[in-house]
């Protein structure tokens, strides 16, 4: 079987697997009482975990294979785009939960600032997993951000 076929099924199927497990997972990084029983009664943590994956593998996409540009084929661009995934997730976690909490009459502003960095952190291993997943077809970023 060819091994770029395998690296992009085992990224998708982890991808897969962080949003069925995402409640697990999450509170696995954070995890306090009130928060957490709010997050999981609400059905959030596959939302956040969905956001994710999404905006990972769309961003490494577009890194991939629109852009696709030998003057944008360092590591330090792909590193930009890693910047805007990791920067993005957490923000529209925090906006989202923040909102929706607010009309729940929930005051969680500590404690999504704490999971909106671990948001950020799974958001990075994610992006990391879809471009090794995906790099692999593009025409001038296959050997970003590692050689080969």
């Amino acid at each position: 079987m060819n091994t770029k076929f395998v690296l992009l099924v085992t990224g998708a199927l982890l991808s897969l697997l962080l949003v069925v497990f995402a409640a697990q997972v999450f509170e696995l990084l954070y995890y306090e009482r009130e928060f957490s029983n709010e997050m999981f009664n609400q059905g959030n943590y596959t939302t956040v975990a969905l956001l994710a994956v999404g905006v990972a593998w769309v961003l490494a996409a577009v890194f991939y294979y629109a852009v696709n540009s030998v003057s944008f084929s360092r590591w330090y661009h792909w590193l930009i785009v890693l910047a805007v995934a990791a920067m993005t997730v957490p923000v529209v976690v925090y906006v989202w939960l923040d909102g929706q909490f607010a009309g729940d009459g929930l005051d969680f502003s500590g404690q999504l600032f704490s999971f909106s960095l671990m948001a950020m952190l799974v958001e990075v291993v994610i992006f990391t997993l879809a471009s090794f997943s995906m790099r692999w077809w593009s025409s001038n970023c296959r050997h970003t951000p590692f050689p080969e």
